[in-house]
């Protein structure tokens, strides 16, 4: 066969392969995206959902004449809050999920700021309805309030201050939610008085959603951070809320480096096919299609692996069986010293190596780039001297 045509053949067992990778990298996305649709209900019930805790709202109904009617709200005059959040990672099938334990503990002032005696309402939302909320405490004054009702996951008490009297509420709990917690001003754009929110966290990596406030400070802590918010008088329509570190994904990872191994085989085709060119050994294009094999086998072990074992170790045994079938069959084909050293060292580089970059984020991109630019340079480098035109006519 001449060397057009054995290159179309590779071609050819190339395009079938990338379907393959295609077909593979899309049937994991599927069922990652099932089970997450599944397990993320299973695991909200079990664990709790994402909290966002809503600042309590103080109240009053005008019922003197010369009063506008209805019910005018009236800002917390002091918030002092802390939180602790303790992570923990839960597996279900092909996902992690960042589950975490919260100790919220927050201090309010509420003052009667205008020129009559009142009833005050002070109305406070649990973070979710169908949460678990364990040693619960509702302080009014340094005394424990007990005859409070709960209706739709909201306290509602009545606080009778006269003219500029204040009073202080405490109001703190233990719970457990999931991904991210949220403290939340209002709906709208809302005013803030000497506000204070510190969190504690027992985890080190830390994001921040969109549209939530940085904090004004933070210090690194052992094993964690203690990030604080303190304002004295804010306008704000954004909300303070933190995201908890995610785990990799075996699902997501497993698919992206599936619909990247395409360019993995084309590297080691393209790197083979130019040194048994230059050395003048004879490898046929099913030799290729085995190849090939061995190299889906690789990602397709692993995708059904990762519901067994760790991503990891899923990892490291797809890539000891896939070198396993490239060196023992290119051994009968080419020889030992060809197959170990050229053809193994290959596939270690470009399928193990390639696709270890997918764990390195952030730099997987760097990564490959840097992967061609030295397979460019390798190539270029073993064939300045030869006669192409003579290669392709012999």
């Amino acid at each position: 066969m001449t060397m057009g045509k054995s290159l179309l053949a590779i071609i050819f067992i190339f395009i079938c392969s990338t379907v393959a990778w295609v077909v593979l990298g899309t049937t994991v996305v599927v069922r990652t995206h099932e089970q997450d649709t599944k397990l993320k209900r299973a695991v909200g019930r079990l664990w709790g959902n994402a909290q966002r805790q809503k600042a309590p709202t103080v109240s009053y109904d005008a019922k003197n004449k010369g009063e506008d009617p209805g019910r005018h709200f009236l800002p917390l005059d002091k918030s002092d809050i802390t939180v602790g959040l303790d992570l923990e990672h839960r597996k279900k099938g092909l996902l992690w999920y960042s589950t975490y334990r919260v100790a919220f503990s927050g201090k309010y002032r509420v003052l009667n700021s205008t020129k009559r005696r009142r009833d005050i309402i002070f109305k406070y939302s649990f973070p979710a309805k169908d949460g678990i909320y364990d040693n619960f405490m509702l302080v009014i004054d340094g005394e424990g309030i007990e005859d409070y009702e709960v209706r739709e996951g909201v306290i509602v008490k009545k606080l009778k201050l006269g003219r500029g009297e204040a009073a202080d509420i405490e109001i703190s709990y233990v719970s457990r939610g999931l991904d991210e917690w949220w403290y939340v001003f209002g709906p709208e754009v809302s005013r803030v008085k000497d506000f204070a929110l510190t969190i504690n966290t027992d985890f080190e990596k830390i994001d921040f959603p969109e549209k939530s406030i940085s904090p004004t400070s933070k210090e690194e802590t052992k094993g964690g951070w203690e990030l604080t918010w303190e304002y004295t008088n804010l306008l704000s329509g954004v909300q303070i809320g933190l995201e908890m570190p995610r785990k990799l994904n075996p699902g997501p990872f497993v698919s992206r480096v599936s619909f990247f191994a395409p360019v993995s085989l084309f590297l080691f085709f393209f790197l083979l096919f130019i040194i048994t060119a230059v050395k003048r050994i004879d490898i046929h294009p099913m030799n290729y299609f085995f190849l090939a094999g061995a190299f889906f086998s690789f990602h397709l072990l692993m995708a059904y692996l990762v519901d067994h074992v760790s991503i990891h170790r899923a990892f490291a045994i797809s890539s000891v069986v896939s070198i396993f079938l490239v060196i023992s069959y290119m051994r009968l084909v080419v020889g030992p010293g060809f197959a170990f050293f050229t053809t193994g060292i290959s596939q270690f580089v470009y399928l193990v190596l390639f696709s270890y970059a997918f764990f390195l984020e952030g730099f997987t991109g760097l990564s490959i780039t840097v992967c061609c630019i030295v397979t460019l340079f390798i190539v270029m480098q073993l064939t300045g001297r030869v006669n192409w035109g003579e290669k392709f006519r012999s």
